[in-house]
């Protein structure tokens, strides 16, 4: 509390996430900034979601292939691990066990804890600009495993244009953008894929 009254604030949630937003700024960029200047503008929505690193018996990761022909994201091609959002009342790993079936048809009860968290600033296919919470969560399913896409929504029909089952090799040599650029990195310190 005196922190706050030092810089001329009271302990509000607003000020709280002023002071948030100055440090994750300041963790980004290295460069400090006057927190007491900032508007409610500059704070961004959080966007908690969960993601899934799913892995085959081979230990190879589905990633799928995203194509924005329009929109703020129009241009860009990219693979990314399949997840989203926590709707309302939901823990990150409820969160992955419903995104794991809507996005691949895969069921499972439980996925145990992250092995990952990432914060980040993340633009949205509306052009939103929100903080991004991520938290990553490892399952493994049979070899073959078929992704279906019967709870797709309009949005992922129409970005969604590829899926693909990757090895460690594969993915640490391609010149294709994949997010988030350290996913061999993620898994190898998990201790799910090795360095060789």
């Amino acid at each position: 509390m005196r922190f706050f009254s030092r810089i001329g604030f009271t302990a509000s949630a607003q000020a709280m996430e002023r002071v948030r937003w100055g440090r994750r700024h300041l963790a980004a960029t290295g460069r400090s900034i006057d927190i007491s200047a900032l508007s409610t503008d500059h704070i961004l929505r959080r966007r908690p979601s969960s993601r899934l690193l799913v892995l085959n018996r081979a230990r190879s990761l589905l990633l799928f292939r995203f194509v924005h022909t329009s929109g703020a994201l129009k241009g860009k091609d990219y693979w990314a691990t399949p997840g989203g959002g926590l709707e309302p009342g939901e823990t990150f790993a409820d969160a992955a066990v419903r995104e794991l079936k809507e996005e691949t048809g895969i069921f499972v009860a439980d996925v145990g804890a992250p092995i990952s968290r990432r914060e980040f600033i993340l633009r949205l296919p509306d052009g939103e600009e929100v903080m991004a919470d991520e938290r990553f969560f490892v399952v493994t399913v049979e070899d073959h495993q078929a992704v279906l896409r019967d709870h797709w929504t309009a949005q992922e029909v129409e970005v969604i244009k590829d899926h693909r089952w990757w090895n460690v090799l594969e993915l640490k040599s391609t010149s294709d953008i994949v997010w988030p650029d350290d996913l061999p990195e993620m898994l190898i310190s998990a201790g799910w894929w090795s360095r060789s």
